[in-house]
């Protein structure tokens, strides 16, 4: 996920899958001249690439200048539906980071698992990119779709962390994928298997982590998680204590899951990310089965 803005260089997940998983009105002002800015792409791409923002397998990320979200985003494919949304619910995940649940006005408003918004705020000309963090099952049975924010100087994070409030009204448009998708049911598709490793400072750092557990529960031996804290100075509450290392993701951690079939996703800041890609270079794993996507 996108949490506009990244924390340390330990913070940041890495989830290893097994090959068989695959895992209307307009706005005032604030849409004017979107033909000119907004740009479509015909056919959805498994990796994103353009000259400044791309999800890569085999690059080393390098720093460019800082560019907006459009900038960053414009070659890739954007569905042409853009839908009003309203906020009905904040909750505070963490001292940095604020979940909104969004209730949305369009009904032909969908997206995948992987997918993010462009989100457009009345009044502010920055136009922000944040990942969905909910389920495509909590939009088709309550019309609703989630958002993960950390609060940085960045105008559309800064705005959802000091002037956001329930009811107030954004528009949305959803991104491209970030990697393939299986659809239809009857087409040979078995579910594999999901290892996550996830590090952050401390146990109240760790986002979503009762989601987690709840997964782990609902498919136990499908899909599992260590949790790696780097700074825990407090008991770690008995619920967690079975599933928390402290310390950093090591390569030993992760030599145990190298494999023909295993594919590796990794999110988080840049040099997160360049450190685990480094690990999974030294036990050997290619670079066509390494994936991770650049926001900065």
């Amino acid at each position: 996920m996108d949490f506009s803005g990244a924390g340390d260089s330990e913070d940041g997940p890495v989830v290893m899958a097994h090959a068989t998983i695959c895992v209307g009105f307009t706005v005032p002002r604030l849409l004017r001249g979107a033909s000119r800015i907004f740009l479509t792409h015909s056919t959805l791409v498994v990796l994103r690439h353009c000259a400044f923002c791309y999800c890569t397998v085999n690059g080393t990320i390098k720093s460019k200048r800082k560019m907006d979200h459009l900038e960053k985003t414009a070659n890739n494919f954007r569905q042409e539906v853009i839908s009003q949304a309203k906020v009905c619910e904040i909750t505070n995940e963490s001292e940095t980071v604020k979940r909104l649940r969004l209730a949305i006005a369009n009904k032909d408003f969908t997206f995948k698992a992987g997918q993010w918004v462009d989100f457009f705020i009345p009044g502010v000309s920055v136009v922000g990119g944040f990942s969905i963090c909910s389920s495509p099952g909590l939009l088709n049975r309550e019309g609703m779709l989630e958002l993960a924010v950390k609060h940085t100087v960045h105008p559309p994070a800064d705005w959802i962390h000091t002037e956001c409030t329930v009811d107030s009204e954004v528009a949305l448009r959803v991104g491209a994928d970030l990697h393939g998708y299986q659809e239809g049911k009857g087409n040979g598709y078995k579910m594999g298997t999901v290892m996550l490793y996830y590090s952050a400072k401390t146990t109240s750092d760790l986002l979503f982590k009762k989601n987690i557990l709840g997964l782990m529960n609902a498919f136990p031996g499908k899909i599992t998680c260590r949790f790696h804290v780097t700074q825990q100075s407090s008991q770690i509450c008995k619920e967690l204590q079975p599933h928390v290392t402290e310390g950093r993701i090591s390569e030993k951690d992760l030599e145990k899951h190298v494999s023909k079939d295993t594919l590796w996703y990794i999110c988080g800041p840049p040099p997160m990310i360049e450190s685990i890609s480094k690990l999974l270079s030294n036990i050997g794993v290619p670079r066509n089965c390494v994936f991770f996507e650049k926001w900065w």
